[in-house]
């Protein structure tokens, strides 16, 4: 019996799960060093320099994964989280920057989406942010709702595309949740430290703003704003006061997370991109400016009631994904991959027990 189990573990260990953890062994020796360097290094340019090799590192190093599960996660975490907080670190701002940190806090805080659990009541924002995990029974229905989904695509030629394109919606938001929740859970249990909120519930949303900037996908709006939004946000004061200055912050912060999304694209597909994803991004980026512009305008004297605002802000969001988004997102074929992997790891499951049970 063990020599079968250590067949079936040898086998899973060639090729992608291999190469994952290559990966992420060079990313926890190359972390170990930032953590070094930022000790000795005075904040600025030099401990920029300093720092480069790792940000370069980390956008060759999900290169190695092909795997929608393992390579573009990895991809996320890496080249967007982790090298934007290093980035951060090099000028002495963002989380890493603590002098207390331990170095398994340091490892981990770089490129996971996790807060220090006594930070959670400093930033209240939302529900979501106080208690960072919400229950385990509402991972339960949503991974529910994601295996109804997988039956559904079964009938996929018997359904008008548009309502598969809005099931694809709902997975991928589910999807992530879970995922991230996964990641926190572990995060909590090993060295004490919390999940980073990433949604709260976006399809509540009844404005823009409220959309990008408190439901959907937080954790990136929290990398974004001091490395993004902040410094653009400065510049405008100079220029143009502080009542406009946030109308061209907004539009940068949406352009470069267009361009990010191109990247991890890129690892999806290893394509080139067409700028597609650009576009989306910047198109939500001039209606989130337009928005805003006209509250200001206003002054709060006037709003639409949220029955209204609701389902427009859903619509706009989802017509703009049918035009411009889920066209560059399904030329990779991502569901039909995501099938093929849960495939296999469900055959490696299956034979592990097997050779349990014998």
């Amino acid at each position: 019996m063990e020599l079968q189990i250590i067949h079936v573990i040898k086998y899973w260990m060639q090729g992608e799960f291999t190469n994952f953890i290559k990966v992420w062994l060079s990313v926890f020796a190359s972390l170990f060093y930032c953590y070094f360097v930022s000790k000795i290094v005075p904040k600025g340019v030099l401990r920029f320099f300093t720092i480069l090799p790792v940000l370069t590192l980390n956008l060759i190093l999900p290169l190695s994964l092909h795997t929608l599960h393992l390579g573009v996660s990895s991809a996320f975490f890496l080249c967007w989280l982790c090298n934007f907080k290093l980035i951060m670190l090099a000028f002495g701002k963002g989380p890493l920057s603590d002098p207390s940190l331990s170095l398994s806090r340091f490892l981990a805080l770089s490129c996971l989406p996790i807060k220090f659990q006594e930070k959670d009541k400093e930033t209240p924002n939302s529900k979501t942010s106080r208690k960072g995990l919400k229950s385990i029974w509402n991972y339960a229905f949503k991974g529910l709702l994601i295996a109804l989904f997988l039956k559904v695509y079964d009938y996929s030629d018997y359904i008008h595309p548009k309502v598969i394109w809005v099931v694809y919606s709902f997975h991928i938001y589910f999807g992530l949740e879970i995922i991230l929740a996964v990641f926190g859970g572990s995060a909590r249990a090993l060295i004490g430290i919390e999940l980073e909120p990433q949604f709260d519930e976006p399809y509540l949303s009844t404005s823009l703003q409220e959309f990008w900037g408190r439901r959907w996908n937080i954790m990136v709006t929290r990398i974004l704003r001091p490395t993004i939004y902040d410094p653009i946000l400065n510049a405008m004061r100079q220029m143009i006061g502080r009542k406009w200055a946030p109308l061209p912050a907004i539009l940068g912060t949406f352009m470069i997370s267009g361009i990010m999304h191109e990247l991890i694209f890129f690892y999806m597909g290893r394509e080139r991109p067409d700028g597609g994803i650009t576009w989306f991004f910047l198109l939500h980026g001039v209606s989130l400016m337009i928005e805003v512009a006209i509250k200001k305008a206003i002054n709060g004297k006037w709003c639409l009631p949220r029955i209204i605002t609701g389902p427009l802000t859903i619509g706009f969001v989802l017509v703009t994904s049918f035009w411009l988004f889920f066209p560059e997102f399904l030329r990779y074929y991502p569901m039909e991959r995501a099938l093929d992997e849960y495939a296999a790891m469900g055959g490696f499951a299956k034979d592990v027990l097997q050779c349990l049970d014998r």
